[in-house]
C-alpha cells in the first residue's frame, strides 16, 4: 500500500474538503499539475470517485480535455513511454502556465515546490488548492489566496499518506505480521480522515486558514510529548 498511499492520501482528503465545503463531488472539474507516482495515484482515486480530470502536465507535455481526460488510458501510455506524457494525443496540447491558469474546482500541485508564487498567485482561477507538492505555494501566494478566499489544503496534512504507511510498514516489522491491503487501506483513510477533522475544527473555531491549524496542532503535539518525555 506504500506506493499509492500519497495518492490515496490527497484523493481522500480533497474529497473531505469538497464535501465540508458543502461542494457536489461528482464532475468537479480537477487540474493535476505532475503525473508521477503521486499524481497518477491522486488521478484514478479522485476518476472512481467521478471528478472530471480536464488537465494533467508533467515536465514534459501538459493535456486539457474540457469534458475529462481519460485517466486510466493517461496512465498506461505513461508506463510504457518511460514514465512521461511526451506524445500522447488524448487531449488538447497546453503549456505548463495555461494548466496553472485552467478555469477549474480544484487545481492539485503535485510536483516541485514553488510553483505558486506572488508572480502568478492573481492568475490561479480555482478556488481550492490541494498540495500534494511539498511547499508548491510560497508565503506570498499563500497570504494572497488567503486574503481572496483560495482554500488552500496544506502539504503537511495532505501529503501525509505516505510517511503514515510507512509507519504501518515500521508497526507490522516490529509485530512480525503482515497487514493485507484493504487493512493498510482502512487505517490510512480513518487516520488521514481524523486529521482532516481535527484542523478543519481547529481552522474553524479559531478563524485561521488550515494551514495555520495544521501547524498550531503540530507544534501543541511536540511540546506536550517533549514535556511528558522529560525533555526541556
Amino acid at each position: 500500500g506504500r506506493e499509492e498511499a500519497t495518492g490515496r492520501g490527497v484523493g481522500l482528503l480533497t474529497l473531505k474538503l469538497l464535501s465540508r465545503l458543502g461542494r457536489r463531488i461528482p464532475g468537479t472539474r480537477v487540474v493535476i499539475q505532475g503525473f508521477g507516482n503521486v499524481g497518477t495515484h491522486t488521478a484514478k482515486f479522485l476518476r472512481d470517485a467521478e471528478c472530471r480530470i480536464i488537465a494533467v502536465g508533467d515536465a514534459t507535455a501538459n493535456f486539457y480535455r474540457e469534458e475529462g481526460l481519460d485517466v486510466l488510458e493517461m496512465i498506461r501510455y505513461v508506463h510504457s513511454n518511460g514514465g512521461t506524457l511526451a506524445g500522447y494525443t488524448g487531449g488538447d496540447a497546453i503549456s505548463h502556465q495555461e494548466l496553472l491558469f485552467c478555469n477549474c474546482d480544484v487545481l492539485i500541485p503535485a510536483a516541485l515546490g514553488g510553483v505558486l508564487t506572488s508572480e502568478n498567485a492573481g492568475h490561479i482561477k480555482a478556488p481550492i488548492v490541494v498540495e500534494a507538492a511539498n511547499a508548491p505555494t510560497n508565503p506570498a501566494a499563500d497570504a494572497f489566496f488567503d486574503e481572496i478566499g483560495v482554500t488552500v489544503l496544506p502539504d503537511i496534512l495532505c501529503n501525509a499518506g505516505g510517511v503514515t504507511a510507512s509507519w504501518f510498514e515500521w508497526v507490522q516489522n516490529r509485530q512480525h505480521y503482515q497487514w493485507g491491503m484493504n487493512r493498510v487501506r482502512q487505517e490510512l483513510d480513518r487516520i488521514l480522515g481524523e486529521a482532516f477533522e481535527q484542523v478543519w475544527q481547529l481552522a474553524s473555531s479559531r478563524k485561521v486558514s488550515l494551514r495555520t491549524a495544521a501547524f498550531m496542532l503540530g507544534v501543541g503535539r511536540v511540546h506536550r510529548a517533549t514535556e511528558l518525555g522529560g525533555i526541556e
